[in-house]
């Protein structure tokens, strides 16, 4: 459903849920240039990275899939790497930096919203 930006929204979301899984992937990117770098966060980086592109990347595929199941279990993907990506984000050390920590809470926020999308769209895949 390409349908631009959701008027309701005063985050100007779009209703196109590849470009809404494309942006957050895009903004975790771009957070960890604002953190220090320790090890754990070096560490936790690289599977917040990985599981921010993957739920954008399955989210692709589900919208590609041959049959209903196949449809679901690329959903069910993406509202696991969604719930990683906020684990990963709740992990980091922010340091002192009470705006680096704003956008720390945003995207975890946004992790929520998108593990709570892909739930509802899994329910009613499985009809109920």
């Amino acid at each position: 459903m390409k349908s631009g930006k959701d008027p309701n929204e005063s985050g100007g979301k779009p209703y196109d849920l590849e470009e809404r899984t494309e942006r957050f992937a895009k903004d975790v990117r771009v957070f960890p240039k604002t953190i220090p770098m320790t090890i754990a966060n070096l560490e936790d980086i690289k599977q917040l990275v990985r599981a921010s592109g993957s739920q954008s990347a399955n989210y692709i595929e589900a919208n590609e899939a041959v049959s209903k199941k196949d449809f679901a279990f690329r959903v069910k993907v993406c509202r696991k790497e969604a719930k990683e990506s906020g684990l990963f984000l709740r992990l980091l050390d922010t340091g002192d930096s009470e705006e680096v920590e704003d956008e720390r809470r945003r995207l975890n926020d946004e992790a929520g919203q998108l593990t709570r999308i892909f739930g509802s769209i899994i329910r009613k895949s499985d009809g109920g």
